[in-house]
């Protein structure tokens, strides 16, 4: 297994999306990822235990189940890839493309994903200033919705340049899951038949 330094950028990209649904919908992994940060290093984890077990095979009826965090994560990710095709984006290896494909191809991947997105999710920024402004930071901030950087010592109040201003989901709307619903397949193989 390669140090988390020798990830090339599409793993690293394709990791932060996973922590990002998983962070959002699992408290419990929120906790963990939040006190990992503080931690020398991080445990192994197995893959297979993160995920839901296969669902059974879909009833003669049916009928809407409640989802886990997981699962809905899982969902959003598929919408994602049915609307953009973002899994395919980054499980290619674009390393060899020119910089033109590439560039397209994002911009077919962002359309997909965009649409998908704001068709079931609400996101807002999390500090309304523009970024490059100065900012204060009193004591009592929410430390879960701000990061500091650079050199942090002392005691809040804390004055700054505001480099990005976050995203909040208030929103997320997905449609019911139904029995039977596996929430592993991201996508299913296609196979054309002649």
């Amino acid at each position: 297994m390669l140090p988390p330094t020798m990830l090339p950028l599409p793993t690293r990209l394709w990791f932060a999306w996973v922590c990002f649904f998983r962070v959002l919908f699992d408290g419990s992994f929120a906790s963990r990822a939040w006190a990992a940060g503080n931690a020398p290093a991080l445990p192994a984890a197995d893959a297979e235990a993160l995920l839901p077990p296969p669902s059974p095979p879909p009833a003669s009826t049916v009928a809407p189940t409640v989802a886990s965090p997981p699962v809905r994560a899982l969902q959003l990710l598929s919408l994602l890839q049915r609307e953009g095709r973002l899994v395919d984006f980054l499980q290619q290896d674009i390393t060899t493309f020119p910089d033109a494909d590439v560039g397209a191809a994002a911009r077919v991947v962002h359309d997909g994903c965009r649409k998908a997105l704001r068709a079931h999710a609400t996101i807002e920024p999390v500090r309304t200033e523009d970024e490059g402004a100065r900012v204060i930071l009193n004591e009592g901030f929410a430390p879960d919705e701000v990061k500091l950087t650079g050199r942090v010592g002392g005691q809040p109040p804390y004055a700054g340049v505001l480099r990005h201003r976050g995203w909040r989901a208030t929103r997320l709307d997905l449609p019911q899951i139904m029995a039977g619903y596996d929430a592993r397949v991201l996508a299913p193989a296609e196979v054309e038949l002649p």
